[in-house]
């Protein structure tokens, strides 16, 4: 027999606040628990006494004090550490989240927000059926990203209302896995590699989904240009400085959005964080396609990478191409059946060239090794260096040396020239030699983007200046389009839209995005840093395959250290100092100044992870492998 004085001692209240569905504020509930209680136990004795018949699988405790979920149902409240005085939230683990997708569209649908981010991101892509999630991540966005629009909205008189896309019955809302079906690659092509869109027999996938068709329509085509007015207002970075602050805000992939504050139907930016894009193919990655060509065209309007005026009017062509035919009825109409086999073709090799992997050729012989000259051996980083008005055609290579990078300069005498060697120095760049398959569609390809730069005769821009039926200002960056009249500009698009009239709407995203990949800033991730043993603040830029210091009064890069050659790294939690060996003994650290270290130290470890993937995975991915690399041992 137990007296009242022991019952007490071995038993004690424990408060925990439900969240009732339908009721606006939450309730308290008192338990009488004790420590060997296992979590389950909690939560079926809360369940008991609310007596609310309804499904309660998706609930789970929450730690506010701790700021963690209690997801080991078997783990006593003991071994937790929970205790009388411990604040216990009893809350859906999915919730609702409002995401911006990098064409600006809003998408709101219900999230995890007891799962990892990187598991969260997963099942989003899911939903929205983009392929290879791992590529991409959530950002929080900071204030300036607001700052413009906040000012313009307090001289609007009328309330701004924006069109939503509810996906509020996504299949994550019962906490059940998303049936990858949609995008398998072992079944038919799910989209027309020519226009993108949803072929007849891919809709019967939709059945259990809310993409339906229209909103599958929404997610793979271009939206409508934004007017001048509205670019003006968008925050626009000014310098490297002001770049690194729009990276600052990246969430934590080895930790849930709740652990992070994230609150229910709050607005984060789900955007391509990698700039490691693994397997496009246009039957099936539509949509992942046309949001990877907007975040391309949003870095170009808004200057968030730097570019040329002549290459600013080719990506302007390109986008007005795409505009046309995304508006047009007929696109589906575009191309005759005699021709698609032909335009397959070329999106193979234009596929080969975003994701440098092999594409089959019958006519390549391939005992025969073609050479351009004896004795060549490169291992460097090649960067494009070229003005085709000018008559300049050069390749910048970075050799990699001890203490960092040696810079090469070799200058060709003309197009042709300037494709082979620049197909060469890109493969060799790779580890591979000029019998790899890919070497003579790249070739094809670096002419096809070099006459896309061509200029044409002003017969067929004036004539079809009139009919030029868009503001030519959408196209081009505000900068830009400050420099020209409109008419001036307006003939200058037409002039580059000559050389791309004839493509059809996925190729010329494809020729789109493929022109973003060869400016030399891209794929470029900014952080304000502070290397050890300096007086001044440098920029940290990030990239798939290197590390870049760079001077942040003048914007030239000091020195570059290539993944390969890191040995290891490491973060010392309670410095905050990211500290990084390379080969021969070189050692580097630094400290974090615009973003947690641990953003620069996932960037650092995702880009090893997603170096690891390749085409017989069939598509799964070693999670345990990226946490790993990524996660660092807080």
């Amino acid at each position: 027999m137990l007296s009242s004085t022991d019952f007490t001692s071995a038993s004690w209240e424990l408060v925990v606040h439900v969240d009732h569905p339908n009721e606006e504020q939450q309730k308290d509930v008192t338990l009488r628990v004790s420590g060997d209680l296992h979590v389950g136990g909690v939560m079926l004795k809360l369940v008991e006494q609310i007596n609310i018949s309804q499904d309660w699988s998706d609930f789970a405790l929450w730690w506010e004090q701790k700021h963690c979920w209690l997801l080991k149902t078997h783990w006593t409240l003991d071994k937790y550490g929970v205790q009388a005085d411990a604040k216990l939230l009893f809350t859906p683990q999915h919730k609702m989240l409002r995401l911006r997708l990098p064409n600006l569209k809003m998408v709101r649908l219900r999230v995890s927000f007891s799962a990892v981010v990187f598991k969260a991101v997963s099942d989003i892509c899911k939903i929205l059926n983009i392929r290879r999630s791992e590529e991409l991540s959530l950002l929080k966005p900071s204030g300036d990203y607001f700052k413009k629009k906040k000012k313009k909205d307090k001289n609007n008189k009328e309330p701004i209302i924006e069109d939503v896309l509810n996906l509020e019955s996504s299949p994550t809302a019962s906490g059940s896995s998303v049936s990858p079906g949609l995008y398998s690659k072992t079944m038919t092509p799910i989209y027309d590699p020519i226009n993108g869109t949803p072929v007849s027999s891919t809709m019967t996938w939709f059945s259990d989904s809310p993409l339906t068709e229209q909103n599958c329509s929404i997610l793979a085509f271009s939206q409508p240009p934004q007017s001048p007015e509205a670019l003006v207002d968008m925050y626009q970075p000014r310098s490297l400085v002001d770049k690194a602050k729009l990276n600052a805000g990246w969430l934590d992939s080895s930790r849930s959005l709740m652990e992070q504050g994230i609150q229910e139907d709050e607005q984060l930016l789900l955007r391509f964080k990698y700039y490691s894009f693994f397997d496009l193919n246009p039957k099936y990655d539509a949509v992942r396609i046309n949001q990877l060509y907007e975040q391309a065209r949003w870095a170009i309007l808004l200057e968030e990478i730097d570019c040329t005026e002549e290459e600013m009017l080719i990506f302007a062509a390109l986008q007005y191409h795409i505009s046309k035919l995304s508006l047009s009825a007929e696109t589906q109409d575009f191309t005759s059946e005699s021709e698609v086999d032909e335009i397959e073709a070329a999106l193979s090799n234009l596929e080969v060239t975003l994701e440098g992997g092999k594409a089959d050729s019958l006519l390549e012989d391939i005992t025969d090794i073609p050479k351009l000259a004896d004795n060549l051996k490169l291992f460097c980083e090649v960067v494009p260096d070229v003005n085709v008005a000018g008559r300049k055609f050069g390749i910048k290579l970075l050799i990699p040396v001890a203490d960092g990078m040696n810079e090469m300069y070799l200058r060709c005498d003309h197009e042709n020239q300037y494709a082979q060697w620049m197909a060469a120095c890109m493969l060799a760049s790779k580890g591979k030699t000029m019998a790899d398959s890919s070497y003579q569609p790249e070739v094809l390809n670096i002419l096809s983007f070099l006459r896309m730069k061509n200029r044409n005769s002003a017969s067929q821009v004036a004539s079809s200046l009139e009919n030029m039926d868009m503001n030519p200002e959408c196209f081009v960056s505000p900068r830009c389009a400050k420099k020209h009249k409109s008419k001036q500009l307006a003939a200058r698009i037409l002039e580059a839209h000559q050389n791309v009239a004839q493509m059809p709407l996925v190729e010329a995203k494809l020729r789109f995005i493929q022109a973003w990949q060869s400016l030399p800033e891209f794929g470029l991730t900014y952080y304000l840093v502070r290397f050890k043993g300096s007086k001044k603040d440098d920029i940290l830029g990030v990239s798939y395959n290197r590390l870049i210091k760079i001077d942040a009064a003048t914007g030239i890069p000091v020195t570059t250290w290539r993944f390969t050659n890191i040995k290891q790294w490491n973060v010392n939690w309670e410095t905050r100092q990211v500290v990084i060996e390379f080969d021969q003994n070189v050692f580097t650290a630094f400290t974090c100044l615009s973003a947690d270290c641990k953003i620069v130290h996932e960037y650092i470890g995702g880009y090893i992870f997603l170096s690891t993937r390749s085409k017989d995975q069939n598509e799964t991915l070693d999670e345990d492998l990226f946490h790993k690399l990524t996660g660092g041992q807080d």
